[in-house]
């Protein structure tokens, strides 16, 4: 039974109603999804739990912390800044589990991972170079052609990474960083020294957000201009930039576009696609490429990508950055 289906002769009220409902929904659910893996991240025997998620995120938490631990081992003149790091690492790291921004994003990039590496085991494709990617690389303006080959290779470096579950300071969206180094000032309290206000102030100096990923394939979107529709189709533009795109369209933050790719998040998936200007048509191959067995929402047409977007926005995103 799809959820038009089941109110077979629903006027279009009832239609924006339904999905509400089915809003609310998954907003109760991702709504469990921050004090779940608090409370999972606490626990130090991860070997309870088998969800390679859990272990992503920890891991990526872990490589944060020991990169701001190197550079405070460096500025301090301690002897052995690895040593050092792995000293503290486990402890500055479990001070950044407290914080909801720093989980909310790290989640966020282990579900894309996980997307990136579920396509291409069932379908091929590649988590790198995509078709349109591919087009842009090729393409006669050579600004674009320069964006797609930097957006190409951070893209690769972004692969890489999660495959050794790291995650480099510099891939973090500015206010993240900020984030994370008043963390960083708060774990170490009165013990804050000149020399660390160096290293933090090294750190602040040699961060540059727009060299990062994100803001790459952001930047990539924005100049594809009206052809940007075309990164709205998964296959064809590959995960990280169809999440971008999906994002821009919709006007909802990418990591909650990555969370509405869950199976159980098909409505906010499909408001989505319509806020950003798809078909119903269109909609239902991106639900069933995503997931082969979801029953179609039919009757989106009949709303407006405006109100699709509006209706997104009241929903809320529940703090999620």
């Amino acid at each position: 039974m799809t959820l038009w289906n089941a109110v077979p002769d629903a006027s279009d009220k009832d239609r924006a109603a339904a999905l509400r409902d089915a809003l609310a929904r998954g907003n109760a659910i991702l709504a469990r999804v921050g004090p779940i893996l608090t409370h999972l991240l606490a626990t130090p025997d991860t070997s309870l739990f088998s969800d390679e998620l859990v272990a992503r995120i920890r891991a990526m938490c872990l490589d944060l912390s020991s990169q701001v631990l190197r550079a405070q081992a460096e500025a301090t003149g301690e002897a052995g800044r690895e040593a050092f790091a792995e000293r503290h690492g486990e402890a500055l790291a479990e001070h950044f589990f407290s914080s909801p921004q720093v989980l909310s994003h790290c989640h966020a990039l282990a579900l894309e991972w996980q997307l990136s590496a579920r396509l291409e085991a069932q379908y091929g494709m590649d988590p790198v170079l995509s078709p349109v990617l591919q087009q842009l690389i090729a393409s006669a303006d050579s600004s674009q052609a320069s964006a797609a080959m930097a957006a190409l290779a951070a893209q690769a470096r972004f692969a890489q990474s999660q495959r050794r579950m790291e995650l480099p300071l510099g891939e973090l969206p500015g206010d993240l960083f900020h984030e994370l180094l008043l963390g960083w000032r708060a774990f170490n309290g009165p013990r804050r020294s000149d020399a660390m206000v160096r290293a933090e102030a090294k750190l602040r100096n040699g961060f540059d957000e727009s060299a990062g990923r994100l803001a790459l394939l952001a930047r990539l979107i924005a100049g594809m201009g009206d052809h940007a529709r075309e990164a709205l189709d998964i296959e064809q533009a590959g995960v990280p930039l169809f999440l971008t795109a999906l994002a821009t369209g919709s006007r909802q933050s990418r990591s909650m576009a990555v969370l509405s790719t869950n199976a159980k998040q098909s409505a906010r998936f499909a408001l989505g696609l319509r806020a950003a200007g798809l078909s119903g048509v269109e909609i239902e191959n991106q639900v069933l490429r995503l997931h082969p067995s979801a029953e179609p929402i039919r009757g989106l047409e009949s709303l407006e990508p405006g109100e699709a977007a509006q209706m997104l926005a009241e929903a809320g995103t529940l703090g999620i950055a």
